[in-house]
């Protein structure tokens, strides 16, 4: 998975500017699991990219603004034991967190009134459920 990331629409992410860190990963594995880098680190420069738009970019600011270092969003992968495997992990992840953070607010909900009719008939059928209940008690039997 190489090229620029689809975030939502049109709009990508160029692969110049995300920045890729390999380090070994932790847990268990064979011998090769001592040598071989992989673990995935991306990170992406959210605060200084030009290529979301503005509007975007505030808003994932503005969402992203606990996991940002320096206007630096970072995410790492290493469940897979191939770097490759982790690489496209790494992206999937940061292109969904991106889309997520860059969708626009829901709409605000409208409060209705519950119609006359609705509220009458679970009234009714309250006071029918009640009726049942009082009459399993066994008083007033002689």
């Amino acid at each position: 998975m190489s090229g620029p990331y689809l975030i939502r629409g049109s709009v990508s992410l160029p692969e110049a500017e995300l920045m890729w860190r390999f380090s070994r990963s932790s847990g268990p594995g064979g011998q090769h699991v001592n040598t071989s880098d992989s673990q995935v680190e991306l990170r992406f420069d959210l605060a200084n990219t030009g290529a979301l738009p503005e509007v975007w970019k505030t808003r994932a600011l503005e969402r992203l603004g606990s996991r940002l270092v320096d206007g630096v969003l970072s995410v790492r992968a290493s469940e897979h034991r191939s770097q490759w495997r982790n690489r496209e992990m790494a992206a999937t992840r940061l292109a969904s967190l991106l889309a997520e953070a860059t969708a626009p607010p829901p709409k605000p909900r409208r409060a209705t009134k519950i119609p006359r009719g609705i509220n009458e008939r679970r009234l009714r059928n309250k006071k029918q459920r009640s009726e049942t209940k009082r009459g399993r008690s066994g008083q007033g039997w002689a």
